[in-house]
């Protein structure tokens, strides 16, 4: 007796590839969803590239039957589209006033329409709506968020540890030279605050070497990035990973406030016009309001995008104030109409190589796995790229704090050499922001 799976639309813009990774079970589309991922066909974002990817899926599954009848799948299951009418008394009682509710109430009739006609065999809803799955459990159904793979969330993985050693630890570190503390389950790039155990305001901190158990002590933690200091360990952690140009990506996780995005920018400034290491410093962001809103806003791209960019322009502001007040200048005067920095819309990045520059991917707890990929895989030689992001904080209901792409590379990355992360807790934008951060 094989399980029934209903599989929503959002799942499918989600993954394409979902249908495939329910090994003998029965995958089951509601025609109505069929027919929602067809209008996503024209889209030219992840969402329209998703939903032509699946439309061509099941195009190439009809080749082993009728969908309508159900065809095999190679991992045991079988794909069966639902083209029955639920009757009448399976959808009595649902509004269908708009179109997502239109879909959604048709998968809670479909599901009590499969268990109505064939109860022995169990049926779960699959969706990434929250609330269809709450009127799923009201009517005596099961249903499950999409979740193929587990992901620890950033609040688990923060990239650094503190831990309380014996005096002769802290003074190897102190004194330039390397520590192994092989009890410490660290992955490479990881950070340790190191304390003497007993006494905590006598510390040091390091970095743990790619074999994963030896750390080095950091170098100077106090010199000035264009104007910009850290203020607290975690800010010191992320500068270090910021302006190592043998870490070819960093992730920086926090709530607002925390620095993630003057922090990434100030480091690729720095890189850019004082260390000539890279020839441009490009910051992207997901316009996930911007599909909706950009046509209705006056004048060309640069002037519609200038609203949902601004966050950027003011961080550029605020590096340029305070790097005039270093005895060394680093930036340029004339630093924001600089041709070495470019601040552009995610949208177009597909199809690109990106070779020595400095990548700052801002607001990523925005994009979906997917969307990941294909920044990612866009960095060419000799660049670096910096994902920032607030995965507690997401516009995109397509993915939540477990789900979206930042988190899902800061997963997958973590053992891995050519990555660092942090996760900063602690605000530093002022007393007033971080407490509303906390309280609020």
């Amino acid at each position: 007796m094989a399980h029934r799976y209903l599989l929503d639309t959002n799942v499918l813009l989600f993954d394409p590839l979902a249908i495939l990774h329910y090994d003998g079970a029965d995958v089951i589309l509601p025609l109505e969803v069929i027919e929602e991922i067809d209008t996503f066909k024209h889209d030219p974002n992840e969402l329209g590239r998703s939903s032509r990817a699946v439309a061509h899926l099941i195009d190439d599954l009809r080749r082993r039957g009728s969908v309508g009848n159900g065809v095999l799948l190679d991992n045991g299951g079988r794909l069966r589209v639902l083209c029955e009418i639920p009757a009448p008394d399976d959808r009595q009682g649902f509004p269908e006033t708009r179109p997502d509710n239109r879909v959604g109430n048709s998968i809670l009739a479909a599901a009590l329409y499969l268990r109505r006609t064939t109860p022995a065999e169990p049926v779960t809803i699959v969706t990434k709506n929250v609330n269809l799955r709450v009127k799923a459990d009201a009517l005596g159904i099961e249903a499950t968020d999409y979740d193929p793979e587990r992901i620890k969330d950033v609040d688990t993985i923060r990239g650094w540890h503190s831990v309380d050693v014996d005096a002769p630890l802290v003074e190897a570190l102190r004194a330039g030279r390397s520590i192994v503390l092989p009890e410490l389950d660290t992955a490479p790039n990881e950070y340790v605050f190191v304390r003497r155990q007993g006494n905590p305001k006598v510390a040091q901190v390091g970095r743990v070497h790619r074999d994963g158990r030896t750390i080095w002590p950091l170098g100077d933690t106090t010199r000035p990035v264009c104007g910009i200091r850290s203020l607290n360990v975690q800010q010191t952690f992320c500068l270090d990973a910021l302006l190592d140009a043998a870490i070819p990506m960093v992730t920086l996780a926090g709530k607002a406030g925390t620095g993630k995005t003057l922090l990434a920018m100030a480091a690729g400034l720095h890189q850019v016009f004082s260390d000539n290491r890279y020839q441009r410093l490009t910051v992207f962001r997901p316009t996930i309001a911007v599909s909706r809103d950009l046509g209705y806003l006056p004048g060309d791209l640069g002037e519609k995008m200038k609203p949902w960019m601004q966050p950027v322009y003011d961080a550029l502001e605020l590096i340029r104030s305070q790097d005039r007040k270093c005895p060394t200048r680093s930036l340029p005067g004339d630093v924001l109409e600089c041709e070495e920095i470019s601040v552009e819309p995610l949208t177009y990045i597909r199809g690109r190589s990106i070779p020595n520059q400095f990548i700052v991917i801002d607001e990523a707890q925005n994009l979906t796995p997917l969307e990941v990929k294909t920044v990612i895989t866009r960095v060419g030689a000799g660049s670096k790229v910096v994902l920032t992001g607030d995965p507690h904080q997401i516009d995109n209901p397509y993915v939540d704090a477990r789900s979206n792409g930042l988190t899902r590379l800061v997963d997958r990355f973590r053992d891995s050499p050519l990555s660092a992360h942090v996760t900063l807790v602690q605000g530093e934008r002022s007393e007033l922001a971080e407490t509303a951060a906390n309280i609020l």
